[in-house]
């Protein structure tokens, strides 16, 4: 299992939310309030009103949102600067099917599918377009906002006066915690040491990675030399089912009552830092399942030891990955689906020992697509785990740290982002870097983000055939090469387009058009580049040319570019003269001064 491991600088100890804010260098009081869209003042109950709880029901369509709920707005001032928050119910970031499931030391007790909403995503009114804001609003605000300057974490402040209690105050005119990422105390007031590197402990072919560049590009003239046909780039929207697990350590920390508010509250962040545009792809992060662990698993061994903490999540997950279902669709046995599993634990884990160290995540670099190795560990540090639970998704998308193989991070190039290898105050961890978006896409394209569906049901080899009514039927390659259905549509979520739909996802049977994103910009291509130089002078060679979404840039949570980013055209096809060297001897003698086996 190739796995990369994310570490915290930072990162400190803490078992109450008082003695969290006590090793803050400083943090602010607030009381939000709620107002209209011109900023009057509505109300002090900021708290979603209980009248929004449904239950996900399979028989049922999903119950219309209140139209005065799916937007909010509210305000408050900290730091001398006063925030007027625009927000928009987030209603596709948990799964139609969504259940909560409570596991004792025999599995199952007991579940439940009664749902919040009460998850939202938006930008600071009159500045959408470079702020970005994701909260929660469950049991007060929780959540981040980002402005050009510095980011800003806020919860509800903890009634202190209620010795050894997790009880939040619900009253009107409810206090907050607002504090900086930079007011968390720098690495130099610890004694610890902390280093990060990429550990090779099993990796499974095709996709062993090395501890240096597990996936990085081929350079262009490995990429003509090539005797397979390039793969189109095309950006196409994903959807990545998720399963969140939260351990007995968390149900003891956050107590039942708050656990399911505060773990959705953070994955929400998670599914805002996916839709970012500088990703250069179209993510959704869905979450399907959330389980919490009252007790210890029989087959699941967690403690402060990742790697052996992860080889067990990822081998436990699998166990109770529903084969049966077809993405949202739940079987009898009521066991959702998906892609990619989350462990979110108390203990304070490290690296290749049973002690506590400045490990804060481990995951399999480029396991996305192969169910065994798509999981990650995750410790809790507060809402900032959200930006742990991102980083390690990215491994398993196959990205590489930031700075290692590659020159993001380092000196005279931008500044390290979420895939950083510490979090420190020079990072920046609200939006992706050049060469993560570089490392997504290249995963994304080479196919192993693709055809998951035909994979599950006919092998390894296969993927999608016809693109018909794929909501209806979806047609998959068999073994033997044949285009073939089973009848069983493809998942809701799936990408699809019909007779009067250019765009959308299926649904209940049905391709339905996609929702718009309130005052976001989406992208636009650019115009075509030049065609590049041939890489053949004759017999037949092939150039290239690259467009980019910048025409406009995607901006206030709109989407990026879909479509072709790169395209190839044949050129020097005319015959080589009689007589000149063919280029297939060419290739070949240039390996003639290499030994293999001890022999030229």
């Amino acid at each position: 299992m190739a796995t990369s491991e994310f570490q915290d600088a930072n990162k400190m100890p803490h078992s109450s939310q008082e003695e969290f804010l006590s090793y803050l260098q400083h943090y602010q009081l607030t009381v939000p309030v709620q107002v209209d869209e011109n900023g009057k003042f509505l109300s002090y109950t900021v708290k979603h009103k209980q009248s929004g709880r449904w239950r996900r029901d399979l028989a049922d369509p999903q119950p219309l949102q209140d139209p005065l709920e799916s937007r909010l707005f509210y305000s408050l001032s900290a730091y001398g600067k006063h925030f007027q928050l625009n927000l928009t119910l987030n209603p596709h970031f948990m799964s139609k099917q969504f259940t909560v499931e409570y596991w004792g030391k025999g599995g199952l007790e007991w579940r439940h599918n009664t749902v919040d909403n009460c998850h939202y995503v938006g930008f600071l009114q009159n500045q959408y377009s470079t702020s970005r804001v994701a909260l929660s609003n469950c049991k007060g605000l929780h959540g981040v906002i980002t402005t050009e300057e510095e980011q800003y974490f806020i919860e509800p402040l903890k009634n202190m006066s209620l010795t050894n209690s997790n009880e939040w105050n619900l009253d009107e005119a409810q206090q907050h915690v607002i504090y900086k990422m930079s007011a968390i105390p720098s690495p130099h007031e610890h004694s610890q040491e902390f280093s990060c590197g990429i550990s090779d402990l099993r990796a499974p072919s095709p996709l062993r990675a090395a501890s240096s560049d597990p996936l990085s590009p081929a350079p262009q003239s490995e990429l003509w030399n090539s005797t397979h046909r390039q793969r189109r780039s095309v950006s196409s929207e994903r959807f990545v089912e998720t399963l969140v697990v939260a351990d007995k350590m968390m149900v003891g920390y956050h107590g039942r009552k708050d656990i399911e508010h505060y773990i959705l509250s953070v994955m929400n962040i998670v599914a805002k830092l996916y839709r970012d545009a500088s990703l250069g792809n179209v993510v959704n992060i869905i979450v399907t399942r959330l389980i919490v662990l009252t007790e210890d698993q029989p087959n699941l061994e967690i403690n402060h030891h990742a790697d052996k903490s992860l080889d067990s999540f990822c081998k436990w997950q699998k166990s109770i990955l529903s084969h049966h279902s077809s993405g949202n669709n739940i079987p009898e046995n009521g066991m959702a689906h998906h892609d990619n599993a989350v462990l979110i634990t108390r203990y304070d884990i490290c690296t290749y020992k049973n002690k506590p160290c400045g490990t804060l995540g481990l995951a399999s670099v480029a396991g996305m697509c192969e169910p065994e190795r798509s999981c990650s560990i995750n410790e809790d540090i507060g809402l900032g785990s959200a930006f742990t639970i991102a980083h390690e998704i990215g491994h398993n998308f196959g990205m590489n740290h930031d700075g290692i193989g590659n020159s993001c991070g380092t000196k005279g190039h931008e500044t390290a982002k979420l895939m950083a290898a510490h979090i420190t105050a020079n990072t920046n961890p609200f939006s992706w870097s050049a060469c993560s978006k570089d490392y997504i896409t290249s995963f994304l394209d080479s196919g192993r983000g693709t055809y998951e569906q035909c994979r599950f049901q006919y092998g390894a080899s296969s993927r999608q055939c016809k693109y018909g009514e794929v909501c209806r039927e979806l047609w998959c390659l068999s073994k033997s090469n044949r285009c073939v259905t089973n009848s069983i549509p493809a998942a809701e979520g799936t990408l699809c387009q019909s007779g009067s739909i250019d765009k959308g996802w299926c649904y209940q049977g049905e391709c339905v058009a996609f929702g718009t994103w309130p005052h976001s910009v989406d992208g636009g291509w650019g115009p075509w580049s030049t065609w590049g130089e041939c890489s053949r002078t004759c017999g037949g060679g092939v150039s290239s040319s690259m467009r980019h979404c910048d025409s406009p840039a995607p901006s206030g949570g709109g989407k990026y570019c879909l479509g072709e980013r790169k395209r190839y055209r044949s050129c020097n096809t005319d015959p080589c003269s009689v007589g000149s060297r063919d280029f297939r001897e060419k290739q070949c003698a240039d390996f003639d001064n290499m030994p293999f086996r001890g022999k030229y």
